[in-house]
């Protein structure tokens, strides 16, 4: 199986670093769709939206807006990245989702996730004091909606049990793929492996092997639980630019990077701010920012397949505000330039891991 390239984004709206002006919510809209037409028309794999719940992001409702993609594209996959399940309903993102596939002829996909920006916690009434077990408890729901209808449910804390429901439409895929997208935490990682689900990894600023630990406690937690780990799927979700040389791809990158690290962060404005000698530690060799040329970034994808074996690459291109002329030029060049090389290149590999089972840590001595 060749490796999945493909694209995220948030919808962020960032005031222009030069003009100070923010974007317009229904053209940001518009142009999003956009996105999706220029990477299934350049041949990408997935585009994913991910949801956030406050006035400087625009796509509070991803199914919508992947819904409005579907229309426009004709093969590539539709994903949220990531659908906030602690604070939502199962049933309801089940029906999202599965009318989604319907409409896109089987190409839609759920990365569902805790969610690292926590605004939809208050705002769908939910204590935070339950992060973790909310989402246990829905993502149980959501699978076990994905496996039968009529279905009964009960045991939850946070909501009512379910007694032979009619839970429609069904899906296109005989399984709608469901990823959880995991950020740095082992504890998320390790009941990702039990499960045996495909994981996404979400990187920000770093190293390239900073989740390399994470990775290896996914497919050991795998194993144990008697799943194909060697089987079981890696995304990495991360940041970068593909620009026609270096110079020119951390030029341009660098402005609206930091006014979207600085804005659309999680204290919202108040973000600090990234230097130039640290971007460009980010987006060395061993950087986790995928910058460059596009022979960089091929190098630099190659690195993370290296440590982490993974199947699909989502790269967040034009994160705070970047110009459309820059952000579809990248993105051209993703397809053309850098994703056939990638899928000649890297095939997805299958582990081992020596030693033994029992040297698995537990949840306790590895939650953080």
């Amino acid at each position: 199986m060749p490796i999945e390239i493909g694209l995220i984004t948030f919808g962020e709206l960032t005031a222009d670093p030069t003009t100070g002006r923010l974007p317009e919510p229904r053209q940001q809209l518009r142009d999003l769709v956009e996105l999706a037409e220029v990477a299934d028309q350049g041949g990408l794999d997935v585009i994913g939206v991910g949801e956030h719940h406050r006035s400087d992001f625009v796509a509070t409702a991803p199914p919508v807006v992947l819904a409005a993609m579907a229309e426009h594209t004709a093969r590539i996959r539709l994903s949220s990245a990531v659908t906030v399940l602690s604070s939502d309903d199962p049933v309801r993102v089940w029906e999202q989702f599965a009318t989604l596939d319907l409409l896109s002829g089987g190409r839609a996909e759920i990365i569902a996730g805790r969610g690292s920006y926590t605004e939809s916690f208050p705002l769908f009434g939910y204590d935070l004091t339950d992060y973790a077990d909310l989402f246990r408890e829905k993502l149980d729901l959501l699978l076990r909606i994905r496996e039968a209808n009529p279905l009964t449910w009960s045991g939850g804390r946070f909501r009512p049990p379910l007694r032979e429901a009619d839970i429609a439409p069904r899906a296109v895929q005989e399984e709608l793929p469901v990823w959880v997208g995991v950020g740095g935490t082992p504890t998320s990682a390790m009941d990702t492996g039990d499960r045996g689900l495909p994981m996404m990894l979400g990187v920000l600023v770093g190293a390239v092997d900073q989740a390399s630990r994470n990775v290896e406690l996914y497919r050991r937690a795998a194993e144990r639980a008697g799943h194909d780990a060697a089987g079981l799927r890696v995304g990495l979700s991360v940041q970068g630019y593909v620009g026609t040389t270096s110079q020119e791809a951390r030029r341009t990158m660098y402005p609206y990077f930091t006014a979207g690290f600085r804005d659309n962060n999680h204290q919202r404005g108040h973000g600090f701010v990234l230097s130039p000698e640290r971007f460009d530690t980010f987006t060395g060799p061993r950087g986790a920012l995928v910058v460059g040329s596009a022979q960089e970034v091929v190098d630099k994808v190659a690195a993370y397949h290296e440590v982490y074996g993974i199947s699909r690459l989502m790269l967040h291109v034009g994160f705070g505000g970047m110009p459309r002329a820059q952000l579809l030029g990248a993105v051209e060049r993703l397809a053309n330039d850098v994703a056939p090389v990638l899928r000649r290149e890297l095939a997805v590999p299958t582990f081992t891991y020596p030693g033994s089972l029992a040297s698995l840590p537990t949840r306790e001595t590895e939650r953080v």
